[in-house]
């Protein structure tokens, strides 16, 4: 049988020719990213050389990458001071990679590193992150690992034991309505194949409806990807993909194109005709627990976040701005927006987005995690409501165990906005 996405990419970066599910192998990495908790991965690395005498160096300090993203600007003392930890380890590390609190080159980490160009297709990155599975957007085999792995990557440049996962094949056909976006479709899977659907395997998408979407909506798919249990999700590179690298990230060196061999052997099969698809909500205290939005009937909002790592890029906002634009947020409806980075909070404000939004009442903040997590700005009340772009809705996931989060896409987001219930875009979005 042939080689999946994945099994390729693994067998280039073990030096074989050939691997199969269920192998366990020690990939080379191609790029370690890692945010805040880039302080914890410190005192793990260091841990490392204790009593050894050598000087603590890592193996590449070129491959790795540290963006300041989830408390920014700092909310503590002691967030600052990790952070003057991370700069100072930077430093002395030589690692250039690193993004700050600056507005000409911060932002979210999963934005971060495609727009940077630091991601290629056929590489193994791996993040002290879940949602690092984003980065199989450009055909990467991209995925998330603790503190302690990452300081052995560090040292090491390579993934201690790692098993060949299995791989389920999503081909995607028809063409997406007005006013469903991909958000809605991986909504959908996700619903669809339950929380633990595709638990330690990776979703490979394919089908003309992946090939017309943009990377903006692949990043979100496979960022998302983890919320069915998957390992990570992939998309393999095509003219979109090269179009995006060289273009927008501005990668000027070789970029490798390829595709699963013809015969390769998959753990199922799931076929969606995105022609059918409605916008979808996962409604409380589940990602999978999903519903067209005709079902979700009367649902009152008291906030509404659109941006994160998920929904917080230029095609996001401006299909915000576009249903927002001379009208006005519904009374007791506050609304907040996150650019992804400071690059798309730049290019929204000279398209005039920002404008559309902030004079329809919302409040425009910095490129961040904080609210999507709940642990910096935007924090619930006890018994309100939100409605999120993000990409979890777990009791307390924005900050309040007694608040309730429902997750949708930007349209259904501004098209509530208007509404102060949770409203169908194709209705209430003009």
């Amino acid at each position: 049988m042939g080689l999946t996405m994945v099994e390729k990419i693994l067998a280039r970066a073990t030096g074989q020719k050939k691997v199969t599910a269920g192998q366990v192998v020690e990939p080379r990495v191609s790029l370690a990213m890692s945010h805040e908790n880039a302080a914890l991965v410190i005192n793990q690395f260091l841990e490392v050389y204790k009593d050894t005498g050598l000087k603590p160096r890592v193996w590449d300090p070129d491959k790795i990458a540290i963006i300041l993203d989830h408390r920014v600007p700092a909310e503590s003392s002691k967030t600052a001071t990790n952070q003057k930890k991370i700069r100072e380890f930077v430093a002395a590390q030589k690692i250039k990679k690193f993004h700050d609190i600056r507005g000409d080159q911060g932002g979210i980490c999963h934005q971060i590193l495609p727009e940077s160009g630091y991601v290629l297709p056929g590489t193994v990155v791996v993040g002290t992150d879940s949602h690092t599975t984003s980065h199989g957007a450009l055909g990467a085999f991209s995925f998330g690992i603790g503190a302690t792995e990452m300081a052995s990557v560090w040292a090491l440049g390579r993934v201690l034991n790692v098993e060949v996962p299995k791989t389920i094949k999503v081909v995607a056909s028809g063409k997406f309505p007005r006013y469903v976006l991909p958000k809605d479709f991986i909504l959908y899977l996700i619903g669809r194949i339950t929380a633990e659907g595709a638990n330690f395997k990776v979703l490979e998408y394919h089908g003309p409806a992946i090939e017309h979407m943009p990377t903006s909506g692949r990043l979100t798919i496979c960022n998302m990807s983890v919320e069915a249990g998957a390992t990570s999700g992939i998309v393999p590179p095509d003219r979109e993909t090269l179009r995006y690298l060289r273009e927008e990230a501005k990668v000027k060196g070789k970029i490798e194109m390829f595709q699963p061999e013809a015969d390769a052997e998959y753990d199922q099969v799931i076929e969606i005709d995105v022609s059918e698809l409605e916008p979808m909500i996962a409604c409380p205290h589940t990602v999978d627990n999903v519903k067209p939005v005709s079902q979700v009937h009367q649902v009152k909002v008291d906030q509404i976040v659109i941006g994160s790592c998920t929904n917080g890029r230029l095609d996001d906002l401006a299909v915000a701005a576009k249903i927002l634009k001379g009208k006005k947020l519904a009374r007791g409806v506050r609304m907040l927006v996150f650019p992804a980075s400071f690059r798309i909070y730049q290019q929204a404000l000279q398209l005039g987005y920002l404008a559309d939004l902030v004079k329809a009442g919302a409040v425009i903040m910095n490129p961040g995690c904080g609210c999507c997590l709940g642990v910096h700005q935007g924090a619930l009340g006890d018994g309100e409501v939100a409605l999120s772009t993000t990409n979890r809705n777990f009791k307390g996931r924005m900050g309040n165990p007694k608040a309730e989060v429902y997750l949708c896409s930007p349209a259904v987001a501004a098209a509530s906005a208007l509404t102060g219930y949770i409203t169908d875009p194709r209705k209430g979005g003009k």
